[in-house]
């Protein structure tokens, strides 16, 4: 996708001497407040669990960091595939999947919650950067991008472009990046935590299979050394069959322009059968033995706790949030429970458990 065939903006602003529609859309991106906000969003393992361990933010580097080595590989743009990535995750809750989970329970009735819809609904509208328009004003193909870069069909915030179609190749790639940094990261973060031990990893053929090459390369006897050196390998199989599984499409397909890739009526980013085989095996071995690990069920739980109760304060007495926030309510006539919906998106875990100390805790000031 070459920066000069982008649809533009919503609102025109002049080009920039310097940079690229999609170099611009990084870069906002990277400076918004919600970006920001990712440092203290929960991954797995809330944040006050300690300092190691991943969080939404340096998920979404590393994310960031696996896109833009695919992209580069296959001859895309990189700077649109960046931009996607960093932009994926911006309207996720705190406390991760339990969070948003909580959320979409409470606004069935009102719309429902999507963290991709939120992420959009982030740069469109929640953000307020610009004298003359509201939201981040960025390209349609990033925009497009973060909400068809995983399943969209069905999904009413796609509407606004083409749902028929496909989104680009750069896009595509992001959802498959996503997946290969949470699967190798997580086998990091729960061993360190120990949830998670070698031993739950064996029937693992992605994981054997890359701690094997680890060790052909003389991982050394140092644990974490070994554990690093193994999940490094993990990123690198799958990039490396995705590289190849994306490049074999495209060539059988012929396909040779954007438009043709949009119009293909099928996801073109995937990777081989055998790598998808140990995927789905890998996958299923880190929901039975970390993702239902007591203990962050308990974390998952406590959450989602927290979650319900805030909204179901804000929507009782909704002049308990921020002036600035009831604003949109009282003076801008938005719908109450979208407004609160967004008010809790936008917390970090920490100023959630702030919050619901506040609003519950009699000891708590206010």
């Amino acid at each position: 996708m070459h920066s000069r065939q982008s649809r533009k903006r919503r609102f025109d602003e002049p080009e920039h001497p310097l940079r690229t529609v999609f170099q611009r859309d990084r870069d906002r991106i990277i400076h918004c407040a919600a970006f920001r906000r990712l440092e203290y969003k929960t991954q797995v393992f809330v944040n006050h669990e300690g300092d190691y361990y991943r969080t939404r933010l340096t998920h979404t580097l590393e994310t960031g960091q696996i896109t833009r080595t695919v992209a580069r590989m296959l001859g895309l743009n990189e700077d649109l595939a960046e931009a996607v990535a960093l932009a994926h995750d911006l309207g996720h809750p705190p406390f991760g999947h339990a969070g948003e989970r909580i959320l979409n329970e409470l606004m069935e009735g009102y719309g429902g919650f999507d963290h991709n819809a939120q992420s959009l609904r982030t740069v469109d509208w929640i953000e307020v950067r610009y004298p003359n328009f509201r939201g981040l004003n960025l390209s349609y193909e990033v925009r497009e991008g973060i909400i068809k870069h995983s399943e969209f069909r069905g999904r009413p915030a796609a509407a606004e472009f083409a749902p028929g179609l496909y989104a680009c190749l750069e896009a595509q790639i992001v959802d498959l990046a996503d997946e290969i940094a949470y699967l190798a990261h997580d086998v990091d973060d729960g061993i360190k935590a120990q949830m998670l031990s070698v031993e739950d990893l064996r029937p693992s053929r992605l994981y054997v299979e890359a701690a094997k090459a680890a060790e052909a390369r003389n991982a050394g006897d140092d644990p974490g050394v070994r554990r690093y050196q193994t999940v490094t390998r993990m990123i690198d199989a799958m990039v490396n069959d995705l590289v190849h599984s994306i490049d074999g499409e495209t060539e059988r397909a012929q396909l040779k322009s954007v438009e043709e890739v949009r119009q293909a009526g099928r996801t073109l980013a995937h990777f081989s059968s055998s790598m998808d085989e140990r995927v789905r095996e890998h996958k299923r071995i880190m929901t039975a033995r970390l993702y239902l690990h007591f203990r962050v069920r308990r974390m998952t739980e406590k959450a989602a706790r927290v979650v319900e109760q805030l909204f179901r304060a804000y929507m009782k007495e909704p002049a308990q949030m921020p002036p600035h926030v009831l604003a949109r309510i009282e003076r801008d006539g938005e719908p109450q429970a979208r407004v609160v919906a967004d008010y809790i998106a936008g917390m970090t875990d920490r100023f959630a458990l702030q919050e619901h100390r506040k609003l519950f805790d009699p000891h708590e000031r206010v």
